[in-house]
């Protein structure tokens, strides 16, 4: 089983690389189409929305296959209970996840969305003490997956940062949807394409190292 989950683990990464990759050809394209009618821009921005719910389930599943793994090659304690235990959380996790994408409408998905906020800062901290050995110091975890550990703390708060940077985009879009369309707000969404899109080049910056140093392996 534990090559199936590695092939797995690998495959995810094209898929997440691949998602990233058309949500933001996308997003471009609606940022910079000012002349396009906006219920045709607005349509195309909804369809960003959905893509990206790609990126979160390649999130989750890169982050529940690689504790999987960790588990199964020993470098976590903990054995079947550990490893399935791994896996039924993922599960969970991607469940969640859809539900808020369900259900962002209304208050239960508003509820849901402000939970999924603050856990990404919770991973954040779980991840850096996973790194920094104050959780699991007297695990057989090797170097290099306290690195990853590190890194993919990193990557979380990336995904944060671009959260961040789209704020004036969705403030500045649905001014939009109800004053009209002007230069200057056509101005004010691609600023912002381009901040979050600088955000996102040093995701895969995070990314491109994960690889290399699962590659590499430093002791």
């Amino acid at each position: 089983m534990t090559i199936w989950l590695l092939v797995a683990h690998i495959a995810v990464l094209g898929y997440w690389l691949g998602s990233e990759l058309v949500i933001n050809s996308t997003y471009k394209y609606v940022s910079y189409r000012g002349d396009m009618d906006f219920d045709e821009r607005a349509r195309l921005m909804d369809h960003v929305m959905h893509v990206d719910q790609h990126v979160r389930y390649a999130l989750v599943l890169q982050a529940g296959l690689g504790f999987m793994l960790a588990i199964a090659y020993g470098f976590i304690p903990g054995g079947d209970t550990a490893f399935w235990a791994a896996g039924i959380a993922m599960f969970l996790w991607l469940g969640f996840v859809e539900a808020v994408h369900r259900l962002r409408h209304n208050s239960t998905g508003m509820a849901f969305a402000s939970i999924d906020r603050a856990s990404r800062y919770v991973l954040i901290a779980i991840f850096l003490a996973l790194a920094f050995q104050l959780i699991g110091g007297s695990w057989p975890a090797p170097l290099w997956l306290r690195v990853k550990f590190g890194l993919f703390a990193g990557i979380i708060l990336c995904g944060v940062g671009i959260r961040f940077a789209l704020i004036e985009h969705f403030r500045t879009w649905k001014t939009m949807a109800t004053e009209g369309v002007t230069d200057a707000r056509n101005d004010v969404i691609k600023r912002t394409y381009v901040k979050a899109t600088s955000v996102l080049g040093l995701l895969w910056v995070f990314i491109a190292t994960v690889v290399i140093v699962s590659i590499w392996k430093p002791v």
